[in-house]
């Protein structure tokens, strides 16, 4: 049990920040043997912040507080003493049995309006942030720079009054102050994703390719009309996807070849690959496309699995016809099943990244679904979306930070 004869004292410092504060600090601390019971620092443009929660005997709680008066003095940082009540503290321990939450704010910039707007709803909400965390590198003053990003994490904890009308909110403010969120569960799995699985068309390049064949084919209008219907779900995919190849007759397979070399990748993907297979993620294809194009983004990134449609080709002309079962929405979501059993990976630790109405059930069944530059339909179903940034705002939602990314020298 605790003695009785202990003071709790919050402590805060503030000021410039350097090399050795903190073993300062600590070192009058150990002197008297005081108890850590808590602490956090953040270090914002070189003005450090530091907060600590200590147990202190009574006898020496006063020398504590005099010797940091005189070393905070002797630093050139300003320090601050709190008595914290034990009931107090007995509460804040009880607050460890709450749920805890990651959201994850992205955007090409942030503002004090998009903060202010999502905190408000995490305030409704009964929320409380504990932590915030910038995951993308300093931003530049010159707005005219390519590719700049911002993200922002908040670690929150408590029970959501009502989770679908949060999520519901959020949404809507994404749409309108052209921002991205995730908000997670904060649990092992969330920190330990291992496999992800990708739609092809529109998601990893930005084109479908039935489109381009078609245009080949000289059908691309009849073809783009079906395509379009089969993408907002309004008729089924079996069905529209069909149709479609069905009006590829008589093209030659010459032309894949050319349009495989021609593809427009997305941007943001050769970003995300690289880190992807850098840190072990098993990566696949599941697409409502062609394996001849899957196949190649296979040789270019290194993907693990490729799973799509295959077109029946006779005397080096397509047929109208496919061979084997069609990959749609249902297949693509029990693909995604079958590759987390295979690589022994637990389905909470799966990731799923899609634009179409026919990636909604894989989206629905991974651990983490992301909707990509997606339909209406599919951001309004989807728990996650991107739509401010290229395809490497994934690693955002995931937890990286631009910091560990330089390591790698891939930024």
């Amino acid at each position: 049990m605790e003695p009785s004869n202990t003071e709790l004292i919050l402590i805060r410092i503030t000021g410039e920040d350097r090399p050795g504060l903190t073993s300062s600090i600590m070192g009058i601390l150990a002197r008297y043997d005081v108890t850590v019971l808590d602490i956090g620092q953040a270090d914002i443009h070189n003005t450090l912040t530091l907060g600590l929660l200590v147990r202190a005997a009574e006898e020496y709680s006063g020398h504590v507080m005099r010797d940091l008066l005189f070393k905070a003095s002797e630093l050139g940082v300003n320090i601050r003493f709190y008595p914290v009540k034990k009931d107090e503290y007995a509460d804040w321990v009880n607050m460890q049995g709450k749920n805890r939450y990651i959201l994850t704010l992205l955007g090409r910039k942030l503002s004090a309006l998009q903060i202010q707007a999502v905190t408000s709803v995490l305030a409704e909400q009964g929320l409380n942030i504990d932590a915030i965390k910038r995951l993308t590198g300093r931003i530049p003053l010159d707005e005219q720079r390519e590719n700049i990003r911002a993200c922002i994490e908040f670690s929150v904890r408590g029970t959501p009054k009502d989770r679908a009308a949060m999520q519901s909110k959020l949404l809507k403010l994404s749409s309108e102050l052209e921002m991205d969120f995730s908000f997670q569960l904060d649990n092992m799995y969330r920190r330990m994703r291992r496999l992800i699985c990708f739609d092809m068309d529109s998601t990893l390049i930005e084109t479908e390719v039935i489109d381009e064949l078609a245009d080949r084919a000289g059908v691309g209008e009849q073809v783009r009309a079906i395509t379009e219907q089969a993408m907002r779900g309004e008729i089924d995919f079996k069905e529209s996807f069909t149709q479609r190849v069905a009006l590829l007759k008589g093209l030659d397979v010459s032309v894949m070849e050319d349009i495989a070399q021609h593809l427009p990748i997305t941007e943001g993907v050769d970003r995300l690959m690289f880190v992807l297979k850098q840190y072990g993620y098993k990566i696949a294809i599941l697409s409502g496309g062609f394996t001849y194009f899957g196949n190649y983004l296979k040789n270019r990134y290194g993907i693990d699995y490729v799973y799509a449609n295959e077109l029946e080709i006779e005397d080096g002309k397509l047929t109208g016809r496919y061979v084997g079962e069609i990959v749609d929405g249902r297949r693509k979501a029990e693909l995604l099943k079958l590759i987390a059993q295979v690589e022994h990976v637990h389905l909470a630790q799966t990731i799923a990244v899609g634009d179409g109405a026919n990636d909604l059930p894989m989206l629905s069944e991974a651990g983490l679904g992301i909707a990509f530059h997606a339909k209406p339909r599919v951001v309004a179903n989807a728990k996650q979306s991107i739509n401010t940034m290229g395809l490497d705002g994934v690693l955002y939602f995931l937890g990286f930070k631009d910091s560990y990314l330089e390591e790698r020298g891939k930024l």
